[in-house]
């Protein structure tokens, strides 16, 4: 893993839900590196109001705080699949970064 995305501390998921709530819908924004892993079809299913919906509405199970400053947010996706958020967050706006599916094994250890 490259150094930047390398987690160097665990945040606390009730301390980052209270910090993303502070946030309306309109102030995450994707951009073009967000879909850049996906097909087509993928991008048809996985659009930036659903990963939204991840940050604004599911739980969770593991937060960390990267070398580069962003926030790799880990939530259980389906089967034994997880997804991987990567956000930027600044006082006006949260980036989606990118976003990726991970299995288990791949999940940092805390």
């Amino acid at each position: 893993m490259p150094a930047g995305n390398k987690i160097i501390k665990w945040i606390e998921i009730k301390e980052f839900l209270e910090r993303i709530r502070e946030y309306s819908k309109e102030q995450v924004e994707c951009t073009n590196h967000t879909f850049f892993r996906l097909s087509e079809k993928q991008r048809k299913i996985y659009t930036c109001e659903k990963l939204k919906e991840y940050l604004f509405y599911e739980q969770p199970f593991l937060v960390g705080l990267q070398n580069n400053g962003n926030y790799a947010i880990f939530y259980k996706h389906e089967k034994n699949k997880f997804i991987r958020i990567i956000i930027d967050m600044n006082i006006r706006k949260v980036n989606i970064v990118t976003f990726y599916f991970i299995e288990q094994k791949q999940i940092p250890r805390i």
